[in-house]
């Protein structure tokens, strides 16, 4: 058996600016701030990450009440957002026909590993039909640190297995260098995917254990697991 566990943004999908827009708009309601995430970089980060950094580059202090108020009206702006058409809405190649044939093969269970908040992400999932295939994962309501994700993830599989899986059995895949370096440190393997904001060279640098430019081509993305003895 083995556990893959997909980043979202860059990865599965691109929103269309969606998430930053609702952000914000969300800032822009609670603290007052227009266009709060300027020059913020999002790609591989986690929400909670995401929003503290946008605090301390305006001056605010960490207010657990006004961060949850934050949320809330970030996934009602989010479920607006989403629904806009956009030129740069997209699921990455390859992805329905992947994770279609994926979830017909009893050898292989799907999950997510994602920065977003749970809501966050399901929003997402949902509008590009994508949310079915992912009974669990991993999200930034567990950890603001995408290093302390994976764990987590482990977790919840071994809730609904009833029994626990073989790191080496366990695939990390994101289009950002911090993916392959949030799951390094715990033996799990490591797919890059050049699709977001990351060249091939880039993601090689971090040494993952495998690089695509794109998950078009089902064949070869396959060939991993027939090697690995899947």
């Amino acid at each position: 058996m083995k556990l893959l566990l997909f980043d979202i943004d860059g990865t599965l999908l691109h929103s269309g600016g969606a998430g930053k827009r609702a952000m914000n708009k969300a800032f822009t309601e609670i603290f007052g701030i227009q266009n709060a995430f300027k020059n913020i970089s999002m790609a591989g980060m986690t929400d909670p990450g995401i929003i503290k950094e946008a605090l301390d580059k305006h001056h605010l202090p960490w207010n657990p009440d006004k961060v949850e108020l934050f949320k809330h009206r970030y996934f009602q702006q989010l479920r607006i957002e989403i629904e806009f058409p956009n030129p740069r809405k997209h699921i990455k190649p390859g992805i329905p026909e992947l994770l279609a044939y994926l979830n017909k093969d009893p050898r292989f269970w799907l999950g997510l590993l994602t920065g977003n908040w749970q809501e966050g992400a399901r929003i997402k999932l949902s509008h590009f039909g994508l949310n079915r295939y992912f009974k669990f994962g991993a999200f930034g309501d567990d950890s603001s640190d995408r290093n302390k994700l994976l764990p987590f993830a482990l977790k919840r599989f071994e809730a609904l297995n009833t029994h626990s899986i073989d790191l080496n059995n366990v695939y990390v895949i994101g289009d950002t260098p911090l993916d392959i370096q949030c799951a390094q440190p715990y033996g799990a393997k490591t797919i890059g995917i050049a699709t977001g904001g990351h060249s091939l060279d880039e993601l090689r640098q971090e040494a993952p254990d495998y690089v695509f430019s794109d998950l078009s081509d089902l064949h070869s993305f396959l060939k991993i697991f027939e090697d690995d003895g899947a």
